[in-house]
């Protein structure tokens, strides 16, 4: 079995709680994906100009380039999982009233679908296996299948 590392166990955690509890908001930096991983918190913000742009502003290139993590994610990656959810949810990037969002953006349809694809981000990142991956869980040996007919 393989082991999640820290970051990515405490990132599934907080979006999990989220989801749940009715807190994961794609509009709102601190009720987002990455708002949520790091703690409800929408200091991330500030590290682009655009939220859902993949592009880091001044600050966060600074804070790239010094080796900063946040919860243990560099601006770059923030970056990306935010965009990842809110392509996931049906928005346009980067956010703007003129571009493209679903109709009802915290639904829990829309909600899960955002989810499901950070989860799946976020374990490419960390070189896991997607611990979403339904497959996984009905694997069996092949030869431990036998089958009988009548």
């Amino acid at each position: 079995m393989t082991s999640i590392p820290d970051r990515l166990q405490k990132a599934i955690e907080n979006l999990y709680t989220a989801f749940h509890n009715g807190t994961l908001n794609p509009e709102c930096c601190k009720q987002c994906a990455v708002g949520n991983i790091l703690n409800k918190t929408d200091a991330w913000k500030h590290l682009s100009d655009e939220h859902g742009s993949l592009k880091l502003n001044y600050l966060g290139s600074v804070h790239q380039n010094l080796g900063m993590t946040f919860n243990g994610y560099t601006p770059l990656e923030l970056l990306q999982i935010e965009a990842t959810f809110l392509k996931a949810c049906g928005f346009e990037i980067p956010l703007h009233h003129k571009n493209k969002r679903p109709k009802n953006p915290t639904g829990k349809a829309v909600l899960f679908e955002g989810l499901s694809a950070v989860i799946e981000f976020l374990c490419q990142l960390d070189q896991v296996p997607n611990v979403l991956d339904i497959k996984r869980i009905f694997e069996i040996e092949k030869d431990q299948l036998k089958y009988e007919f009548v």
